[in-house]
């Protein structure tokens, strides 16, 4: 039985996450041109994305002595308040409307909430802008509850996997740099070793400066991705 021996050649590279070993590895597999030399190499992203999605919350309540009393006091300012949003373009998918009506004593209370889903945040504020100065007290306008969408996550995950294996490749280039025998060939196998993801719900800048906070702060997701390539060494 002959026996084919393993070579493994170890290059480092100082500095943070890039102090990792590279391996440039005959391995005994044999194709046309005799052994296939590997280099393996590890890469490293991450990729922070705000939230794209802001739900708002705007409600009106009225009492009065009667039904028809209290539901004509609602229903003219939320017409206002829808006609306001197709004003601005939000579509009826991305509005929801809320109706609630109970008795106290001789009494009537009306509570309306609409629920409002915005793609854009400069719209949002224009929105917020004129039920305030048209409604005034009679609205209230709950502060905006920012989020990621699903596509935005999903964008976010594959531009980091995208980053970690340029970041592999360009290490690859490298090891072959310092070794001078080799170019680099076609890779051989790509695998996501690890993803995480993180969010970063508070804002601490204006508190650490000693200023009163003024604008609702927008979260924002970073999520990492850890990457082995496999790429043919070849003369």
């Amino acid at each position: 039985m002959n026996k084919r021996s393993t070579r493994v050649f170890t290059a480092k590279f100082a500095g943070g996450d890039q102090q990792q070993e590279h391996k440039l590895r005959a391995d005994g597999r044999e194709g046309l041109g005799g052994q296939m030399r590997e280099v393996q190499v590890i890469g490293m992203a991450e990729v922070t994305c705000p939230a794209d999605r802001a739900s708002l919350r705007v409600s009106v309540s009225s009492i009065k002595e009667s039904v028809n009393e209290v539901t004509e006091s609602v229903t003219r300012r939320l017409d206002y308040i829808l006609q306001a949003l197709r004003q601005h373009f939000v579509t009826d998918a991305d509005t929801s409307v809320r109706r609630f009506l109970h008795r106290e004593a001789d009494t009537y209370t009306m509570d309306v909430e609409v629920v409002v889903t915005f793609s854009s945040f400069e719209t949002m504020e224009q929105i917020c802008s004129i039920l305030l100065e048209k409604l005034d007290k009679s609205v209230h306008v709950a502060a905006p509850q920012f989020y990621h969408s699903p596509g935005c996550l999903s964008q976010a995950r594959e531009r980091a996997c995208e980053s970690a294996v340029q970041n592999a490749q360009e290490k690859a280039f490298k090891i072959i740099g310092v070794l001078g025998i080799y170019s680099l060939g076609l890779p051989l196998l790509v695998r996501e070793e690890e993803t995480k993801e993180w969010r970063n719900e508070e804002d601490n800048g204006d508190k650490e400066q000693g200023l009163p906070l003024r604008f609702p702060h927008i979260p924002t997701v970073t999520v990492s991705s850890l990457v082995s390539v496999s790429y043919r060494a070849e003369p």
